[in-house]
């Protein structure tokens, strides 16, 4: 692991525990990232009336084949941000609806429901999930007490952001279908950090993030649509559409993919970003998962305060734990300036929440860093 830290840029002098804001993009990538822009810049015109389209019809194949569903499902988008809004914004929800989700969920996610959902009428209900969280049928008994006759959709992550918990939401998903509730899973921290199977997942709509955990360029995500909905989610922008130089093969992704003048580079690249990934961090991802596990146990013995899940299934390369009383309000603060750590201070349900995350590049000096660090700041 510690010669892979050479093919990321990250700055040697910093201990990065952070993997799971932004992503980090390795070399090899960012390489075949400015390869594409030059491509692109040494003839604008012609790549982007002509090349472009089988270069990202490329992408989608080699993604979809990576996350397990057709390439005529898969939709680029910036973020994963974007990728809901245009859910969203499709919806045709009747005032009084009810949109049901975890207490647990992305704080710009929520932001933009309860937006919506005002404007339209639509309750957006937050399901409290109790914490500490121990078992699978009690996550699912305490998520399924928000379901009413009102409910028409679920939005969930896989693995949520403030608490970096993996949730079991398989059993939600196949719950839902039984009773006709529509399932979007925002699975922005899923490619390239859990198994992913979209097709046997069995949702309607599910977003992933390539720049995050596959460490593809920032500025590359993406938005799976389970065909069936292909013929009433429309795009947020219109642009040429059918009427443009996209061939297809669909008018559902003629409307979405070109969406006036942008620069596809980091799409382009995904397949180098899944190439990446199942040469050099696939392998060692269960070494990334033991040294997550040994944070785990040092934020409990360090911080003295209980963490908020048993571990296990419950913990990936991420860990959520909560900061004791006494922590100084500017700990992310005195951790970057005094000790050059790079580490989230997550504020969620009135407690703060440190949450560290382990990529390939990251070693054992970098856990003894941040524990000693935390040890003499409390």
């Amino acid at each position: 692991m510690n010669n892979l830290k050479k093919q990321f840029l990250l700055d040697p002098d910093i201990t990065f525990l952070n993997h799971g804001s932004y992503g980090s993009c390795p070399i090899p990538v960012f390489e075949e990232y400015q390869r594409w822009q030059r491509i692109l810049e040494k003839q604008p015109v012609q790549f982007i009336t002509d090349g472009m389209w089988d270069a990202l019809k490329n992408s989608r194949i080699a993604l979809s084949e990576f996350v397990g569903c057709d390439e005529g499902e898969i939709l680029f988008f910036q973020n994963p941000t974007s990728a809901i809004a245009n859910v969203i914004h499709s919806l045709r929800l009747n005032i009084g609806d009810e949109v049901l989700m975890t207490d647990h969920e992305y704080g710009a996610m929520i932001r933009a429901w309860n937006i919506w959902g005002k404007k339209n009428g639509v309750d957006i209900i937050q399901q409290k999930i109790p914490l500490p969280i121990h078992s699978e049928d009690d996550f699912l008994d305490a998520f399924w007490k928000g379901v009413t006759e009102r409910t028409k959709v679920i939005f969930i992550s896989q693995i949520t952001s403030p608490t970096a918990l993996i949730f079991p939401i398989k059993r939600i998903i196949d719950r839902a279908n039984t009773q006709g509730i529509m399932t979007i899973v925002d699975g922005a921290h899923v490619p390239g950090h859990i198994d992913i199977d979209i097709h046997k997942l069995e949702c309607d709509f599910f977003t992933g993030a390539i720049h995050k955990w596959l460490c593809g360029p920032k500025g590359s995500s993406f938005l799976y649509v389970k065909e069936v909905h292909h013929d009433w989610i429309k795009p947020v922008i219109y642009s040429w559409g059918k009427d443009g130089d996209d061939p297809g093969p669909s008018e559902f992704l003629q409307d979405f993919q070109w969406q006036g003048t942008r620069d596809m580079s980091s799409f382009l690249t995904i397949k180098r970003s899944i190439d990446f990934y199942l040469d050099h961090i696939h392998p060692l991802q269960k070494v990334c998962r033991q040294l997550n596990l040994e944070i785990f146990s040092g934020f409990e013995s360090v911080l003295g305060t209980r963490p908020i899940s048993d571990g296990g299934d419950w913990v990936g390369q991420m860990v959520s734990h909560p900061l004791p009383s006494n922590a100084p309000r500017n700990i992310k603060d005195i951790l970057w300036n005094e000790y050059k750590i790079e580490i989230p201070i997550v504020e969620w349900q009135g407690n703060n929440y440190i949450r560290s995350s382990i990529q390939v590049y990251n070693n054992k000096k970098d856990i003894d860093v941040l524990m000693n660090a935390l040890v003499s700041i409390l």
